[in-house]
């Protein structure tokens, strides 16, 4: 086996080693698989990569994440060797510059990257789409989310109350990560968007706070009941208590669901219409604005039923089909701070680059 760089640490136990972890500052607060040497090498060779190859730099502690520190953390995380290549693809995503990590991690705000995996990895990794796709009981989605949050936190050096400063923090800090359910969706692939053609598989990260539940139970023999659907999800988004109203950047995920998006279907609408459509009727008064003391609406002289749109750019609304059937369909406002607002990044999963993981002994 290779060498590994990593520092070293040394217990006579598991146990023992689990609570040296604690101890450190190393874990989410739950407990972790102990990262041993054997486990991440495994890991690694998963990869196919070397463990030296520098992935990016994670704020605001400006660590390395190479793949072989990544791997610990999927490790820690639970991951199995399978789920390695998209932990690595996330790490890649939220390092990327637009993504804004140093300045996403030390916010007061309670943002954390909302993975969606797109492609035919979400099948080869066992990745969940369907009903409770963000909740608890499907281990690839727990395992994948939690081990970007444990490099996050180990190699970015986010800490509650010094370096993270998120003054609540979400459920979505210990993992936040689903598949799309493309295949009973009306669109095609979410990735296929950025480039990436349907064969491909990819990680979308958003910054995100927790899902906002949006109601709907709509009339199937109404054929415009689509605008009664779009209207109820574009007041979610325009929540006068949320970044993107006072902020108007950033980005949204919304997460329909299987009866929702039949909705859309029936109408013939594309993914491109949707984004459009809820661009357009995502508005909130400046009377609103000036009742809850906003300070963009305190430097207009415009009249109060003046209507203001949250969000700039219809490509920045994340339209995809996940969950069960039913009511409800999600939204997920964003953080909008930061150089570039936070926005939307991704990266391929790279399949083919695994070696054969030899079995343990």
């Amino acid at each position: 086996m290779t060498l590994l760089d990593s520092p070293r640490l040394t217990a006579s136990t598991e146990e023992e080693a689990v609570e040296q972890l604690h101890a450190l500052g190393c874990t989410d607060g739950l407990p972790v698989i102990v990262p041993t040497a054997e486990r991440v090498q495994r890991m690694i060779l998963a990869t196919g990569l070397d463990p030296n190859m520098n992935l990016g730099v994670m704020g605001p502690m400006f660590g390395v994440a190479t793949v072989e520190k990544v791997c610990a953390a999927a490790v820690m995380a639970g991951c199995l060797p399978d789920h390695a290549p998209v932990v690595i693809a996330a790490v890649r995503a939220v390092c990327q510059p637009e993504f804004d990590l140093t300045e996403m991690q030390s916010t007061t705000h309670c943002t954390a990257p909302l993975t969606i995996v797109c492609g035919p990895a979400r099948h080869m990794c066992g990745l969940a789409s369907g009903f409770g796709a963000m909740g608890p009981g499907h281990r690839a989605n727990a395992s994948i989310g939690r081990a970007l949050r444990l490099a996050m936190m180990n190699i970015g050096g986010a800490r509650p109350g010094t370096s993270d400063m998120a003054l609540h923090g979400h459920p979505g800090k210990f993992t936040y990560c689903l598949a799309e359910d493309e295949e009973g969706g009306p669109f095609p692939g979410l990735h296929t968007q950025f480039g990436y053609s349907a064969d491909q598989s990819a990680v979308i990260i958003t910054g995100a706070e927790a899902p906002h539940s949006t109601m709907f139970s709509g009339d199937a023999d109404d054929p415009d009941s689509y605008k009664q659907l779009l209207e109820a999800i574009a007041l979610v988004m325009a929540n006068p208590g949320s970044n993107n109203v006072h902020l108007r950047n950033g980005s949204f995920a919304v997460i329909m669901n299987p009866d929702h998006a039949d909705v859309i279907r029936q109408a013939g609408l594309t993914r491109e219409d949707v984004q459009g459509e809820l661009c357009a009727r995502a508005t909130i008064s400046l009377g609103t604005l000036r009742r809850i003391g906003s300070k963009f609406a305190q430097t207009s002289d415009d009249a109060d039923d003046k209507l203001v749109h949250v969000l700039k750019d219809p490509s920045r609304i994340l339209v995809f089909q996940a969950g069960g059937s039913g009511l409800y369909t999600m939204v997920t406002p964003s953080w909008c701070a930061g150089p570039h607002q936070n926005g939307v990044v991704h990266a391929e999963i790279e399949l083919d680059q695994a070696c054969e993981v030899p079995g343990m002994n």
